[in-house]
Parts: structure tokens; sequence; C-alpha cells
């Protein structure tokens, strides 16, 4: 197995995952949510975050893809698997494992925003500003990160090391 180094324990994305459904409860008081996971990454997030969630809500997935097998985004977006009902009229939230270079985020939301929903906002775990390329308005945010690629709760490498309980990186540093 690689040696990883810790650059968030699992202890402070639990106390993280708090504040930021804290939020999200304070904003969509007495409003239904229609949540979009973004498949693979997102979805030991998401469940953690759902469970601090008191309004009722929906949940749904997309998976898109952007990397192949690679570390480093192709730049070119497909959607692989789309929501499975009507966006019209409804509070959308997308929820993201990370968001680095902002092109498939910017492509979910230009894509989203043709299903006519009522509001959408974004929720990612990660954010990896050093890499952006294109802005996009991140509503919640749990953590930024170094351009370092990371791995842990959900993130992976060639499909392993999404079971850690914290987010890493491979290296020296």
């Amino acid at each position: 197995m690689k040696k990883f180094r810790v650059l968030i324990t699992e202890r402070e994305i639990k106390r993280r995952i708090k504040a930021l459904a804290t939020r999200i409860n304070r904003d969509y008081k007495n409003e239904h949510l229609y949540i979009i996971g973004i498949l693979n990454g997102c979805y030991m997030f998401l469940s953690d975050l759902a469970r601090e969630l008191k309004m009722p809500c929906t949940v749904d997935f997309m998976r898109v893809s952007s990397y192949g097998n690679a570390t480093e985004t192709s730049g070119v977006v497909r959607i692989i698997m789309d929501v499975s009902e009507s966006l019209t009229g409804k509070n959308v939230l997308i929820v993201e494992d990370i968001i680095d270079t902002g092109l498939t985020m910017d492509y979910l939301l230009r894509t989203i925003k043709q299903k006519n929903p009522k509001s959408i906002r974004i929720c990612t775990l990660l954010h990896k500003k050093v890499k952006t390329k294109v802005d996009v308005p991140i509503d919640y945010c749990g953590f930024e990160v170094p351009d370092k690629f990371v791995v842990g709760y959900g993130l992976d490498y060639n499909n392993m090391y999404r079971n850690l309980k914290y987010i890493g990186y491979i290296g020296h540093k």
C-alpha cells in the first residue's frame, strides 16, 4: 500500500459537514431540496451530509467523466448517467467531492439550468482553488486544498482508496 500523508482528518471532516449542514438547513428552511450527488466521489460526503439535513429532500445522482484513468482532467466532460426526474421548479443542490479546474461543474451548471429548476446551488467538500480555470459560484465549501492529488473519503486513485476515513495525498511533503 502506498504511503499517504493526512491532509484532513476524519474529525475535521465531520465537524465541517455539521457546519455546512447548519448553513444549508438555514437557507432551505421549510423548502423541499432536490440533491444531485455527482458520482462516484461524492457518495461518502453526500451520505454524511444528508443525515444532517432537516428539510424534506430527494436524493438523485449524476455521473460525469472528465478524467478517464488519468490524474489530470481531460477537459472533455461527458454525462454518463443523468438525473431520474424532471428538475422544473425544484431547488437543486449539487453535491460534489472536489472542484479543481471548474470545467466539470461549469458544464453541469449549464446542463442543469436547461432543466428549469427554481434554484441551483453548489456544495463541494473540497476546492482546489489554485487549479481553477473557470470560476463557478460555490455556495458551500468544506475545505480549500493545495494542488496535490488527494484521495480518501470517497476520492480515488484508479478506483482505490475511496474507503479511507480521512483525506490524504501521496507524497513526501
